[in-house]
């Protein structure tokens, strides 16, 4: 199987109407042939909005009637496999972290993530025998990493650091989890990051497991208009305006990797993973934002940290971005692909 890193986009300046239109120059043309018994369908792109490839041919539809998964709510199940069970949550420090709280702001969040109203969004969907998501996190540890690849990073240097981690044994192998590369201020991710994405997910085989992983980088130097809410860059919740961008983009990196790790199971018809149909909306004009202490923006509360996270789509209800199941939702932005495209920007993230 071809695997593609699904990746948490940013808009640098681009209109919605044109965004759209480079991902179509990206996905091929309408002569594309497939193979006897496949069709061109749309998918993860590994950039933020979805790709025409040839896949087999079985229809969302068929599958939902053949398995009882939920319909009608905007994003589809397409046939792969989900990660029902407890998530347990890796971070992998890359870079000089000295003197920086993020670890600790970040370690919160993942110690207190699971069994919260918010990740309970996740519950809404389920695998191809219709058994949900469990709404549970561990975080099972770390490791660090100092410089190993350098400072200038390719996507397959992110997979080495997974990789190397796994088999030198400073982090068990373990398929039921998603192990998170956090690289410091100072690093930079070669193939996009800050001008494309702020963080992206894949999967990969380490010792003959599917092993799940995420790039989040630490925007606060090299790209805070790009990948910082706007409303937080001078001040954030937890006084460290990069890591409590990262918290966000942690978040939506986890619950992708949680409902489509292999690129294959939940997404919509235009290849949008749950995350990226709500990217950049906080939930601002549904009420659900407050003012911290020091005058952050924050929308949850979380082990005792305010934090400023993303909606995630719910699969229910006809569909909807929200911080919590049934709660006051958002609507998708209009234009094209809900607040994939229309989220580009940690600019001002879109407000709501």
């Amino acid at each position: 199987m071809i695997q593609q890193k699904r990746i948490l986009a940013l808009a640098i300046g681009l209109a919605l109407m044109g965004t759209c239109s480079v991902a179509l120059a990206h996905g091929g043309s309408s002569s594309t042939r497939c193979n006897p018994g496949e069709s061109l369908q749309w998918v993860p792109s590994g950039k933020g909005w979805g790709v025409q490839t040839c896949r087999h041919s079985q229809s969302a539809s068929a599958l939902a009637t053949a398995a009882a998964v939920p319909t009608g709510n905007g994003i589809n199940y397409n046939g792969g496999p989900v990660m029902l069970g407890t998530k347990d949550v890796y971070f992998i420090w890359y870079g000089n972290w000295s003197g920086n709280s993020a670890p600790t702001i970040l370690t919160s969040l993942a110690q207190n993530l699971g069994g919260s109203p918010y990740f309970n969004i996740n519950t809404s969907y389920t695998d191809g025998s219709g058994n949900p998501v469990q709404n549970a996190i561990t975080y099972s540890g770390s490791s660090t990493d100092n410089y190993s690849f350098g400072k200038q990073l390719s996507d397959a240097n992110v997979a080495s650091i997974v990789s190397n981690a796994i088999t030198s044994g400073k982090l068990p192998n373990d398929p039921n989890a998603v192990y998170f590369v956090m690289t410091s201020p100072d690093v930079n991710e070669t193939s996009g990051f800050c001008s494309q994405y702020c963080g992206w997910h894949n999967n990969t085989t380490v010792g003959g497991n599917n092993i799940k992983y995420a790039f989040v980088g630490d925007p606060a130097t090299q790209c805070a208009s790009s990948c910082e809410p706007q409303q937080n860059q001078s001040t954030s919740p937890n006084q460290n305006p990069g890591a409590d961008a990262m918290a966000s983009i942690f978040s939506h990196e986890l619950e992708e990797a949680t409902t489509d790790p292999d690129g294959n199971a939940w997404y919509d018809s235009q290849g949008m993973e749950n995350a990226d149909k709500c990217a950049w909306h906080f939930g601002a004009s549904a009420g659900n934002t407050y003012t911290t202490s020091n005058g952050a923006t924050a929308n949850m509360n979380l082990g005792g940290h305010d934090y400023l996270i993303q909606q995630n789509w719910a699969n229910a209800a006809g569909g909807y971005c929200a911080l919590s199941l049934g709660a006051t939702t958002t609507p998708p932005p209009s234009g094209g692909g809900y607040g994939g495209y229309g989220g580009y920007g940690g600019y001002g993230g879109y407000g709501g």
